[in-house]
């Protein structure tokens, strides 16, 4: 599919001295012209779109045949080893670019991509469809790092904003990143989405309760119900189908299986974290509303990251090294996110809204920084910030 620019659109403006402005006629333009920018990206979308996903589709499906089969007949380590890269492969490309981007309901609206519209897609993860367009189109997405409204700012003993108030419990946080998030990470949001972890964790805020309206044995009985019909299937089909149809082998394919599943999450975790944590990322408190358009479009952007990588690396992200491209608009396919992102940020400049972008590296220092910042009790920073 080739991408065009979009920056010939942005030259021609003339350019704004942002402290000329009061905030709430910054706010305005700004986001007019985000909308305009908007209404471009969308007519642009059709049959390119769809051919592009039904590519990316048949790839993945490809490099999961050629997985399963390496990994089920190797006899030495070079063909188990390229199986397992295949699986991963195919793990990654259906948890995001095409997954991720399905629920989000970026092929909704083309013709001949009903296959993966947003309300019957399903997922080869082990994350329920229902519970994660819940809590995650409309919650995070719509309150982005506010607190009390976004459930995405806290994983167990894991404070990702000054929001969360502090707990002994988060000098563990980079441990537990490191060892239990990163490397089961689908398994997490699987049971974060569904509410099980506030079936048996408190989420360190006062609400307690990120999902589940109460710990009622009928609340507690529908987060089992939306976790275990992901898990059941998925894990049964991974850990024991096809290691059973090795027979002898029933170990080595079983290790094959559990390292691809490793490694999408823990790639998938770098993506993730790296999209909304650091120093410089910013953070509300409770009740934090924004006033019109403009002035939500420009919360989103500065409480994301954007990151630098190749066109295929791009690709096994999901497009999500463009977050701040996704968060000003989630319905846009991953390849018109990649496509707007230069425009976005001249546009972010020209209104003195914080566009932060960096290497994947510098980015994913800069989160277990804060996250190991934060996993330390006091600082002057916190006090005056939980102050304002």
């Amino acid at each position: 599919m080739r991408i065009d620019s979009f920056s010939e659109d942005v030259s021609v403006c003339p350019p704004i001295d942002p402290k000329s402005l009061s905030d709430a006629e910054r706010y305005r333009l700004f986001g007019e012209e985000l909308d305009a920018l908007k209404q471009r990206a969308f007519a642009r979308l059709g049959g390119d779109d769809v051919a592009y996903i039904r590519r990316i589709d048949r790839f993945a499906r490809r490099m999961e045949l050629a997985g399963r089969v390496l990994i089920q007949f190797s006899l030495e380590p070079v063909t188990f080893f390229l199986g397992v890269g295949a699986l991963w492969v195919n793990k990654q490309l259906q948890a995001t670019e095409i997954g991720h981007s399905a629920l989000h309901g970026a092929w909704d609206t083309l013709p001949g991509a009903e296959k993966f519209a947003s309300k019957t897609f399903r997922w080869d993860t082990p994350v329920d469809e229902e519970s994660w367009r819940r809590g995650h189109n409309v919650r995070h997405h719509g309150n982005t790092n506010v607190a009390a409204r976004d459930p995405d700012i806290h994983f167990g003993p894991v404070r990702l904003t000054e929001q969360t108030p502090y707990s002994p419990w988060n000098c563990w946080a980079v441990p537990f990143t490191v060892a239990w998030i990163f490397p089961n990470f689908l398994f997490v949001i699987g049971s974060h989405v569904a509410g099980l972890n506030d079936v048996f964790f408190d989420n360190g805020r006062p609400e307690k309760l990120d999902f589940l309206p109460d710990r009622s044995k009928e609340s507690v009985r529908d987060a089992w119900r939306r976790a275990l019909r992901k898990y059941v299937p998925y894990y049964v089909k991974n850990y024991f189908f096809f290691p059973a149809l090795a027979g002898p082998f029933f170990g080595k394919v079983l290790f094959g299986n559990w390292l691809a599943e490793t490694m999408r999450d823990v790639y998938s975790a770098a993506t993730i974290f790296c999209g909304h944590v650091g120093d410089d990322v910013k953070s509300w408190p409770a009740g934090t509303r924004a006033h019109g358009r403009g002035e939500w479009y420009a919360m989103q952007v500065e409480a994301t990251n954007d990151f630098e990588v190749s066109l295929p690396v791009s690709i096994l992200c999901g497009g999500l090294d463009r977050q701040i491209e996704h968060h000003l608009f989630p319905t846009l396919p991953p390849s018109r996110l990649r496509e707007i992102a230069p425009e976005v940020r001249t546009l972010c400049e020209r209104y003195g809204v914080n566009y932060k972008t960096d290497t994947w590296g510098k980015t994913l220092y800069k989160v277990f920084s804060h996250i190991a910042r934060l996993s330390r009790k006091g600082g002057v920073r916190e006090v005056v910030h939980a102050m304002t």
